[in-house]
């Protein structure tokens, strides 16, 4: 499969996907979410790689949504049916890769914004760069997180950091984000991608049936509840997308000023 966003490589049992538009941060386009998802599907068919690692070309891991991509400015101008079906192109994604059958594991360069930090949650294991920015700037923008993320997030750092990092769009760098359980390793920029070889050559030696029916178990029991309660997150965030808070703030954005949310 020929993909115009992504970089697929194979080398043995290790795979390796790079978003790849690094002339804009790997800002996640529909069409880059869309390839993502496809990619993230055709690995159910793919019995010989063991192991996905994920990063981003360039600078970035990604810097998030692209507000920049005119099918993104269209879809705010289209009727609320497309606006959602549209919206469920992100959680599609994220159950794609969370679903993987694969050991996957993230990379993390420089920033991993909003669904990039969605997309590093959704897998196995991440591994970031000494210099790596995590952050959920959702809440600035007067919206809640979405993507059915919110329990990825909650599982990885604990309730009460999830609730100040999503509330208060924190961006954390790699030695919190590796004390609060978030990373598993944190290495120099220069060493990032060796890292991640030498963690995917580990699960990769492993026997694959059991591996993989280990993760799919531990997926099952820490996320039973996730679902029921983000069913509705695409919607949460079309309806928070009416209200003056966000009209605020995507004025102060583009004002660059402080939002006041009275």
């Amino acid at each position: 499969m020929e993909y115009k966003n992504l970089v697929v490589q194979r080398e043995g049992p290790v795979a390796v996907v790079t978003l790849n538009r690094p002339d804009s941060g790997n800002a996640l386009s529909l069409d880059l979410m869309r390839e993502l998802e496809k990619a993230a599907l055709a690995f159910r068919e793919d019995t010989e790689t063991r192991v996905v690692i994920i990063t981003g070309a360039g600078r970035h891991f990604s810097v998030g949504v692209d507000l920049k991509d005119p099918e993104q400015a269209l879809v705010r101008t289209s009727p609320l049916i497309a606006r959602q079906r549209l919206f469920h192109l992100g959680p599609r994604m994220i159950r794609a890769l969370r679903e993987m059958d694969q050991v996957t594991i993230a990379a993390i360069n420089g920033a991993a914004m909003g669904g990039a930090a969605c997309i590093a949650s959704a897998l196995d294991f991440r591994i970031g760069s000494e210099d790596c920015l995590v952050g959920y700037p959702e809440s600035g923008l007067a919206i809640p997180l979405s993507w059915v993320s919110l329990p990825l997030c909650v599982h990885l750092v604990g309730p009460a950091r999830a609730k100040r990092w999503v509330m208060t769009s924190e961006k954390l760098g790699a030695g919190v984000l590796l004390q609060w359980g978030f990373l598993d390793e944190v290495v120099p920029p220069q060493e990032l991608m060796e890292s991640a070889g030498r963690m995917a050559a580990v699960y990769a030696a492993r026997p694959p049936a059991a591996v993989q029916m280990i993760k799919r178990s531990v997926n099952a029991l820490t996320t039973a509840l996730d679902n029921a309660i983000m069913h509705m997150d695409s919607d949460q965030v079309l309806l928070a997308e009416t209200s003056e808070d966000f009209m605020e703030a995507v004025q102060a954005f583009l004002e660059k000023r402080e939002p006041d949310f009275g």
